[in-house]
C-alpha cells in the first residue's frame, strides 16, 4: 500500500469527569483550562503537562475550581461563557491568561499572578456575577475598531518602540513573500499608532484588536527585555539587509533583489561594477541619483517642487486644480517623494491626455527633467468597478526625477549638502477626470493601511466596492456620486477623518 504522507496524531481521549491520578504537589490550586478559542488538542496537551508538573487540573468546571485559565480571550468573555453555562463565579475565582500557566510549568511551581496575567473584566458585563476585584479597561481602549478608517491616527505615535519593531518584521515577511504574516504585523503597527497612550504592561493590550499571539509575544519581550530577539535576528540577517539595500535603489523590486542575492551580490558597488547585468532605464536613473533619492525630501523642498508643478501645469491648463497628496498632505515633514493630483473642470478629454506630455516637454527644455516614465490612461468607465481591493488605478500618471536647484528652496532649507547646486527629487504626477477627483484624492492621500482598511470596510461591512475611480453599491447596483472626500465617508456611513488623522 502506497504511503500517503505523514499521519496526523490523534488527540488523546480524556475522561469526562475523572482526572488522571498523577501526584498533586499544589493542593491549594484547582485549575480549569477553558477550551474556548484554544481547541481540544492544545487543551489536552496543556492539561497533561500541568498534571505532570504537580498541578491539579479538573476536566470539568466545578465549585472546587479556584483558577480558570484561558487563551486569546478576555475576562469579560469568560464571564459571558460562565453565564451561558449557568455557573456563578465567586470572588475567589481567578481568571488568568494561559501565559501564567506556562510560566508556572517553566518554573515547576505556581508563580506570582501579576497584572499581565489577569484577564480584564469590563464593568458592564459583570452585573449578574461577582467576579471579585475588577480590572477595568481604560475607556480609550474599549471600543477600538479593527478598521484603520474608523480610528484617528495622528503623527504623534507614543508606541514607536513597538511599531518600529513590527514594521521591521513586516518588511522582512514582505521580502520573503509571506503576505499573511506581513499583513498581521502591519495591522498591529497601525492599531498601536492610534493609541492615545503608551503600552506599559501586557494588561494594556487587552481589548485591542489585531494583536495575535505572535504580535503579543514581541510586545511582551520588548516590555520585559527592552528589545525583541526576533527583530534583532532580522536586523542581523544577511538576506534582509541585502534586500533592504537593493530595494533602496529606485526601480529595484523584490524579483530583482532575489536575483541579485542568489547571484551572490551583497553590496551595490559589486552590482554596479558587474558587466553581465543589464539595468532598466529606471534602475540606471536610480543608481545615477542614488544619494539624492536616498535622502529624504523636506517640507521646504516639497513646497519648491509644488511651485514648479503649478507653474508648468497652469501654463497649459489655467483652471487646473493641483493638490499635494501622500504623506505631505497627511502633515508629514519629510518624505521619499512628492505626489500631485491634477484635475481640471473645464478640460476636454484631449487636453487631459496632452497635459503631462506638455509639462514633460517644458521641463525637458528647461533642463529640469532627469528621468521620466509616462503611463498612459487605461481608464474606462464601462469596466468599473475593480473587484481587486488593492488594484492600482488606471489614470494617466508620470513618475519623474526632477532637478531642484537649492536657490529655489525657501531659506535654503534643502536636505542636500551644498557641494552641488541642485538635488534630484522624485515626483509623481497623476491626471484624473474631474468627475473622479474625490475618489482619486482619497486613494492617493493614504496611508497604505488606511486605504486598505477603507476598501475592506466598504466590501465587508457595506457591500460596496471602493477604488480610486468610484464607489459602487452592490445591493442597489448603482455608482454613488461624490464631489468630495466627505461625501464618500458619508456614503460608507463613516465619520469623516481629516487627512492628518489618516497616518495609520
Amino acid at each position: 500500500m502506497a504511503h500517503t504522507g505523514p499521519r496526523k496524531k490523534r488527540a488523546r481521549q480524556m475522561g469526562t469527569s475523572m482526572a488522571p491520578t498523577q501526584d498533586i504537589k499544589f493542593r491549594d490550586l484547582v485549575l480549569f483550562i477553558l477550551e474556548k478559542k484554544m481547541g481540544v488538542t492544545r487543551r489536552a496537551f496543556l492539561m497533561e503537562l500541568a498534571r505532570r508538573k504537580g498541578f491539579r487540573v479538573e476536566n470539568e468546571l466545578s465549585d472546587s475550581v479556584t483558577h480558570i485559565v484561558a487563551e486569546n480571550t478576555s475576562g469579560s468573555d469568560v464571564l459571558e461563557w460562565l453565564q451561558v453555562q449557568k455557573i456563578k463565579s465567586s470572588a475567589q475565582l481567578e481568571l488568568l491568561d494561559v501565559s501564567w500557566l506556562i510560566e508556572c510549568m517553566g518554573a515547576g511551581r505556581p508563580v506570582e499572578m501579576t497584572g499581565k496575567h489577569q484577564l480584564v473584566v469590563r464593568r458592564d458585563l459583570s452585573s449578574n456575577t461577582n467576579p471579585g476585584p475588577q480590572k477595568t479597561l481604560p475607556p480609550a481602549v474599549e471600543n477600538i475598531s479593527q478598521y484603520a478608517c474608523q480610528r484617528r491616527t495622528s503623527l504623534n505615535n507614543c508606541n514607536r518602540i513597538f511599531t518600529d519593531a513590527f514594521e521591521i518584521l513586516a518588511e522582512n515577511f514582505e521580502f520573503r513573500e509571506n503576505g499573511g504574516s506581513c499583513l498581521a504585523f502591519m495591522r498591529a503597527a497601525s492599531v498601536l499608532k492610534s493609541l492615545p497612550s503608551p503600552i506599559i504592561s501586557m494588561r494594556d493590550t487587552d481589548g485591542i484588536p489585531c494583536l495575535d499571539d505572535k504580535v503579543k509575544c514581541v510586545i511582551e519581550e520588548i516590555i520585559e527585555d527592552g528589545e525583541s530577539a526576533e527583530v534583532k535576528a532580522v536586523l542581523n540577517d544577511e538576506r534582509y539587509n541585502s534586500f533592504k539595500l537593493f530595494t533602496s535603489v529606485f526601480g529595484v523590486g523584490l524579483k530583482t533583489s532575489e536575483k541579485w542575492f542568489r547571484m551572490g551580490f551583497r553590496t551595490l558597488s559589486k552590482v554596479r561594477s558587474d558587466k553581465t547585468l543589464k539595468f532598466t532605464r529606471m534602475q540606471k536613473a536610480g543608481f545615477l541619483y542614488y544619494e539624492d533619492l536616498l535622502s529624504r525630501v523636506t517640507r521646504p523642498e516639497a513646497d519648491a517642487v509644488s511651485m514648479l508643478v503649478q507653474e508648468a501645469v497652469w501654463a497649459f491648463l489655467p483652471d487646473a486644480f493641483i493638490t499635494v497628496t501622500g504623506g505631505f498632505r497627511r502633515g508629514k515633514k519629510i518624505g521619499h517623494d512628492v505626489d500631485f493630483l491634477i484635475t481640471s473642470p473645464g478640460a476636454t478629454e484631449e487636453e487631459e491626455q496632452q497635459l503631462l506630455h506638455q509639462v514633460i516637454n517644458l521641463w525637458e527644455k528647461k533642463g529640469l527633467l532627469l528621468y521620466y516614465d509616462l503611463v498612459e490612461s487605461t481608464f474606462e468607465e464601462l469596466k468599473l468597478p475593480s473587484r481587486k481591493v488593492d488594484a492600482f488605478d488606471h489614470f494617466q500618471k508620470c513618475f519623474l526625477i526632477l532637478k531642484l536647484y537649492h536657490q529655489t528652496v525657501a531659506s535654503g532649507q534643502s536636505s542636500q549638502l551644498q557641494e552641488k547646486t541642485w538635488k534630484a527629487i522624485r515626483v509623481d504626477l497623476v491626471m484624473c477626470p474631474y468627475a473622479n477627483r474625490a475618489f482619486a484624492l482619497l486613494g492617493w492621500t493614504g496611508s497604505r493601511q488606511f486605504e486598505r482598511d477603507l476598501r475592506r470596510y466598504a466590501t465587508h461591512e457595506r457591500k460596496m466596492i471602493l477604488d480610486n475611480h468610484a464607489l459602487y453599491d452592490k445591493t442597489k447596483r448603482v455608482f454613488l456620486k461624490a464631489d468630495s472626500e466627505e461625501d464618500i465617508f458619508e456614503h460608507l456611513g463613516l465619520e469623516y477623518i481629516e487627512p492628518w488623522e489618516r497616518n495609520a
